[in-house]
């Protein structure tokens, strides 16, 4: 389970620093959403907010993804955590001085989704560089683990920082968080990073983007698993508008609420992510399974307005959402060679974050019409629906040695 953080320095590195920042990104996530309630009142308004962030990504996700075949994924990441933590800086500062107003929440939240077109395929390209190819399953398991596991600690803590300290003190802390993540990415120590065999950089960039997509449109695999992602993504993962909403509209409570609700859907992402790190290989099999399992989840908290079922209901989902992502995410990596990992792995993120425009939208709109149990049921019903549609498409051909052909 642990073998990427065993085996390799550098994976260690970026994990430890990746667990410090997470944390307090969670932390503002959390806050960014109550501060926008807190000022409208609207779940729609909190769509807006979605829409805002994950835009930047609909426009420019593609050319991210060719870039980071392009330039030096390290860089890259260096710059874009030190642009991060000026947009969590200025937050702060704007709560702080009592100026924060919804345009220029939002108009932070697109910064910061333009600034992640460009870090999100580098990150995932680095992550092949760091451990190589035979432990990149493992290694995305794990960052996947570690991303939930920061889930839970981060809205928790902010869910108390807000109703104690206030929202200025999240964003001030997020900020802080991307000192040790810069630290480790400058630490890493180049001589150990695994060669990429078969690196094609040159030609037009538009070319370079056209190639990425006719390989994910002809490799069955790949196009399979993006279509049924960008549908679930859309309908079925929007957890950032839905959340807040659910504490503060459906189940009529404060902050904390939130925080707990959070932190119990992140603690069963972090149980999946880590059933996903033991398997040494990927399954096309659990992820159909996961797929329905989590629609099934979102059906079911569809007619939930307490806690304990709310919270029983949210972990099961958390569960199979992890198992269902991570798996799609080491499928499409595995079945892609390393001259187009970061265009693939780019293409992966768009289709995963450039729904979340409409998605965050439609949420919103839901919400306002037929509260949070509409939103989820929606959601719940497509993972249904695409899992079927995985189901009905099989056989799909499997990068041999690396996946399981069940």
């Amino acid at each position: 389970m642990l073998a990427s953080l065993q085996r390799h320095h550098n994976y260690r590195l970026y994990f430890a620093g990746q667990f410090v920042s997470q944390i307090g990104t969670w932390l503002q996530t959390a806050a960014q959403s109550w501060l926008i309630l807190d000022l409208t009142h609207s779940a729609q308004a909190v769509g807006v907010l979605g829409f805002c962030f994950y835009g930047p990504y609909a426009l420019l996700g593609l050319l991210g993804g060719a870039l980071a075949d392009r330039w030096n994924r390290r860089t890259t990441l260096l710059i874009t955590q030190i642009a991060m933590a000026t947009c969590a800086a200025l937050l702060a500062l704007v709560v702080f001085t009592h100026v924060a107003s919804v345009w220029i929440i939002d108009g932070v939240a697109l910064v910061r989704g333009t600034i992640l077109v460009f870090n999100n395929p580098s990150r995932q390209a680095l992550m092949v560089q760091l451990v190589g190819r035979s432990e990149l399953g493992n290694a995305i398991a794990l960052n996947t683990s570690l991303n939930n596991a920061t889930r839970i600690i981060g809205p928790a803590l902010a869910g108390v920082l807000i109703g104690t300290t206030g929202l200025g003190v999240c964003f001030a802390l997020n900020a802080i968080s991307f000192i040790p993540v810069i630290w480790a990415i400058s630490a890493m120590r180049i001589s150990e990073f695994h060669a990429q065999s078969d690196v094609r950089r040159s030609g037009p960039l538009l070319d370079s983007i056209r190639i990425g997509l006719h390989y994910a449109r002809h490799t069955k695999t790949v196009a399979i698993v993006l279509v049924m992602m960008f549908v679930v993504s859309f309908l079925a993962i929007n957890f950032n508008v839905l959340l807040p909403v659910l504490a503060r509209q459906t189940m009529h409570g404060g902050p904390q609420t939130y925080g707990w609700i959070t932190a119990v859907f992140g603690l069963g992402a972090l149980i999946g992510a880590l059933l996903a790190a033991s398997r040494s290989r990927a399954s096309r099999t659990l992820l159909l399974i996961a797929c329905a399992a989590f629609g099934i989840g979102q059906v079911a908290l569809a007619t939930q307005h307490t806690f304990t079922p709310v919270a029983v209901a949210l972990l099961s989902t958390g569960i199979a959402y992890t198992i269902y992502t991570a798996s799609t995410n080491a499928l499409v990596q595995l079945a892609t060679p390393g001259f187009l990992q970061g265009r693939v792995g780019g293409l992966y993120n768009y289709v995963f974050l450039a729904s979340g425009p409409l998605g965050s939208l439609l949420a919103g709109w839901l919400c306002e019409r037929g509260g949070t149990g509409l939103a989820f049921a929606t959601g719940g019903i497509a993972a249904v629906v695409m899992a079927l549609f995985g189901l009905a498409t099989r056989p799909w051909p499997m990068p041999t040695g690396t996946v399981h052909r069940a």
